[in-house]
């Protein structure tokens, strides 16, 4: 049998290991060193603390809290439009939400619209995705009668999905709504 080859790189290979070795691990410095001095003051350069009084200096723009931004889409900086169980009127007073869309549209003509309507969990999963179309393309008709191109806004029916299910009724109340979302592509 050819036991003497395979006894010969088994040793040929333990041998290449020993002479090679194992890398050292790097010296960490102290410290003392890399922190601060030996009474532990901090060696550091002052930095201009004033703040920006300009928040479009930097080129971004300020958001209040609960608006959600990524590469494709800004959600939550315009209010939702709510609706009346199984109805797909916009109120009266909702009408001034639609409005501030309008304005921001105009005010930002690179974005565009998404109407995105939404139900509370009751009722079939078809007839919610109908009845969210419905909500949906009422905020598109009344965006438009207000001055918004409609080559500048879309509709999407969510139906029911993401609903609270058996909720109280203030939950079911603000699932019943079209969310006003910035595409920003």
């Amino acid at each position: 049998m050819n036991l003497f080859p395979k006894k010969l790189c088994l040793i040929l290979l333990s041998a290449a290991v020993v002479f090679t070795g194992c890398t050292k691990k790097p010296v960490r410095p102290e410290p003392g060193s890399t922190i601060g001095t030996a009474d532990n003051s901090l060696k550091a350069t002052p930095v201009d603390a004033t703040p920006l009084t300009d928040p479009t200096a930097t080129g971004l723009e300020a958001r209040p809290p609960g608006v959600i931004e990524d590469a494709d889409t800004i959600r939550g900086l315009l209010q939702p439009v709510l609706f009346d169980l199984d109805k797909s009127n916009i109120k009266e007073s909702e009408r001034a939400k639609v409005a501030e869309a309008q304005k921001y549209i105009v005010a930002h003509p690179q974005y565009r619209l998404l109407f995105e309507g939404h139900c509370d969990w009751r009722g079939t999963s078809e007839y919610n995705l109908g009845l969210g179309d419905r909500r949906a393309t009422a905020v598109k008709k009344y965006a438009e009668k207000i001055g918004v191109p409609a080559a500048k806004s879309e509709t999407l029916s969510k139906g029911n999905q993401g609903a609270v299910e058996k909720g109280t009724e203030e939950q079911m109340a603000s699932d019943r709504r079209v969310d006003i979302v910035i595409l920003k592509k």
